[in-house]
């Protein structure tokens, strides 16, 4: 097939299976699949959400035509057999962060707007994991209907807990083999070539908040997960209502026996892109300093965060600011806050370049901890990743995506962390446009209103299928 062919094929599939695909897209939307391992149970190990998504995701592979199994429920994969059993492989994910708060939409459904797709999951990464399947079934029909193979296996695995640690993909490593190639639907386009490390940890108070005759803290509540900025955070506090001055982005609520409840609203986003975000907990924590709402010993915890959450995101304030050329500066949050028995909880995420390594940032954090009389630990590490651009693989992506976009890209490295830093060869290859120009009511992912354009979508697809047929011809 010559590759006028193909492409006028492509663009027919995706006219002919669009709505089908974007309610597929729906029927995953509509799971809540976010991680509970206190309900996991035999075959559902990240909780019975993450299970459902899973097997729904499976269940759309295999009405495509696909050979769709489920590895033990941490995660599961779809073939399209090949002439070798060496695979071109997909990964992408069907289990979400919390939906949080602020929402203008139903979160577990998809909301079309304006030629956008809205829902928990559209951008990242059902949607995306929906294009994976429906790029496999262009091969299945290509199959059925010559009956000759592709010279690859094509595989498309299915992730299961890609939003907290990755270990569903572990398992899958320690069971199956390495692809020959694998790519994500995972990121942004071109293409991401590297990623930097990804750091977490959390800073413990003494036992103080709330406990002692001259506490003003009961308790203080912030974020949904360690890898997001927070858009809302509150606390309650002892205090006069009529005696605090109202303040911009904060609510003040008079509570039972002389206390406020005040609440920031800021604004969220990824932990890798906090660029335009407004960290909730750093805008509490600075009202509560400015008002004198704490006890000397409560203050200390709250400087410390106010250098996390507050003094921006280079890690400067926390002496660990640092940058290198393949992988530019580090970035460090705060995401989430909690009270728990009497001791403030506050965690933090940074993306770390090669400049560093994990153990120095350990180091720092333990020291700015002791100093204002706290204690660090450190809750997980994944260094950082990067693969060759000029490797086939690479150039041959960049190149489809070049020609359906009129660009000339080049591949370049991200925060965020994705599945590709797990394998011996692979990248993360869009969906997402960073360039695009949206509307100002589009969410990011991990935050309200997460949306995509439509349009975008359907070009990623084309895209990936052009993409597969392609790296089919490369010589593994």
């Amino acid at each position: 097939m010559s590759e006028e062919e193909l492409k006028r094929r492509v663009d027919a599939y995706v006219d002919e299976v669009w709505e089908d695909l974007v309610e597929d897209i729906r029927s995953l939307v509509k799971i809540r699949s976010v991680e509970d391992k206190s309900q996991a149970a035999p075959g559902m190990p990240w909780g019975p959400g993450s299970h459902e998504a899973l097997a729904r995701g499976l269940e759309i592979a295999s009405r495509l035509g696909l050979e769709a199994h489920d590895c033990e429920g941490y995660i599961g994969y779809a073939d399209l057999p090949g002439v070798s059993e060496k695979q071109i492989a997909t990964i992408a994910h069907t289990d979400v962060v919390p939906e949080g708060l602020g929402w203008t939409v139903d979160p577990f459904d998809v909301t079309r707007r304006e030629g956008y797709l809205m829902g928990r999951g559209v951008l990242d990464d059902k949607g995306p994991f929906v294009l994976s399947l429906y790029a496999a079934h262009f091969f299945q029909r290509q199959v059925a209907a010559t009956g000759r193979r592709l010279p690859y296996t094509l595989r498309c695995i299915v992730g299961s807990e890609e939003e907290t640690n990755m270990e569903d993909l572990d398992y899958y490593l320690a069971h199956q083999p390495m692809p020959a190639f694998a790519f994500t639907p995972d990121a942004d386009f071109p293409l991401i070539c590297g990623e930097k490390g990804v750091y977490h940890g959390r800073f413990i108070s003494a036992d103080v908040f709330g406990t002692s005759a001259e506490s003003r803290i009961i308790e203080m509540d912030g974020g949904t997960v360690a890898n997001a900025i927070p858009g809302l955070a509150s606390a309650l506090v002892r205090a006069k209502l009529e005696e605090l001055p109202a303040c911009e982005g904060l609510e003040l609520t008079e509570g039972p026996d002389d206390t406020v409840c005040i609440t920031a609203h800021g604004r969220g986003g990824h932990a890798s892109l906090p660029e335009g975000t407004k960290n909730a907990i750093g805008m509490l924590v600075d009202y509560l300093l400015a008002q004198g709402l704490c006890s000397p010993a409560e203050r200390e915890f709250l400087q410390l965060q106010h250098a996390l959450c507050a003094l921006g995101h280079d890690g400067r304030a926390l002496g660990i600011a640092c940058a290198d050329e393949r992988f530019g500066p580090l970035t460090v949050i705060g995401g989430t806050v909690r009270s728990v028995d009497g001791r403030l909880v506050q965690t933090c995420d940074s993306r770390y370049p090669s400049a560093i390594d994990d153990a120095q940032i350990t180091r720092a954090l333990e020291e700015l901890a002791a100093a204002h009389g706290a204690r660090f630990e450190v809750d997980g590490v994944k260094r950082p990743f990067y693969i060759d651009p000029e490797t086939p693989e690479i150039r041959c992506l960049l190149a489809t995506y070049d020609e359906y976009t009129g660009r000339s890209s080049q591949a370049f490295v991200i925060g965020g962390g994705t599945y590709a830093r797990k394998f011996e060869r692979a990248c993360a290859f869009g969906p997402h446009e960073p360039a695009e120009e949206v509307p100002s009511w589009v969410g990011f992912e991990h935050g309200a209103d997460e949306a995509v354009s439509e349009e975008s979508l359907r070009r990623a697809l084309k895209i990936y299928i052009v993409s597969i047929a392609r790296l089919m011809e490369i010589d593994y």
